[in-house]
């Protein structure tokens, strides 16, 4: 196993997360939260098409589930923060 194979695409995840937080305190809250968001999403695809990496004692199911839930929570605290009245919407299906 070369030491491309044991960090897979990691490093790139890694750098995708960095640039994403970084926007979150120069740019855009709203939008660096998506981008964070969307960065977990495809670490979780990524995982889920079996680039394991480092990461390939654990259970795949254990990863996907994580990531895309952390995902998902920011996708969509994300839309709620840039767009106030989809939030409004949603609490009005339920209330």
């Amino acid at each position: 196993m070369t030491n491309d194979e044991r960090w897979g695409p990691y490093p790139l995840i890694l750098a995708g997360a960095a640039l994403a937080m970084l926007s979150i305190f120069w740019v855009d809250v709203e939008w660096g939260a998506f981008a964070l968001g969307s960065v977990l999403l495809v670490a979780a695809a990524l995982r889920f098409a079996g680039y394991g990496g480092l990461l390939a004692p654990r259970k795949p199911r254990t990863d996907i589930a994580t990531l895309g839930g952390f995902g998902l929570g920011l996708v969509a605290v994300a839309l709620f923060l840039e767009y106030p009245e989809l939030k409004e919407r949603l609490l009005g299906l339920f209330g």
